[in-house]
């Protein structure tokens, strides 16, 4: 069985597809993937695949870590 360490992934793709004046559909279309998939990953509730962070990361010409950031959860425990 996993442990869930509490580790996610936090992005910052509402904030640079309204700069970019684009609806999640519009972004959904350029990157390959669902609206449905934008909007869950803006809300927090979904981690996209390494293969997608890079495409939009490529397609805004950022660099991944700026968009996507890695926040350490607290181990069960205190450990």
């Amino acid at each position: 069985m996993k442990k869930d360490l509490g580790d996610s992934i936090a992005n910052k793709v509402y904030e640079y597809r309204v700069l970019a004046r684009m609806s999640q559909q519009e972004l959904a279309d350029k990157v390959g993937v669902s609206k449905q998939t934008i909007f869950v990953m803006e809300k927090g509730n979904y981690v996209p695949t390494l293969l997608l962070a890079f495409r939009i990361a490529e397609f805004f010409e950022a660099d991944v870590n700026d968009i996507f950031t890695y926040e350490k959860g607290v181990k069960q425990n205190g450990k």
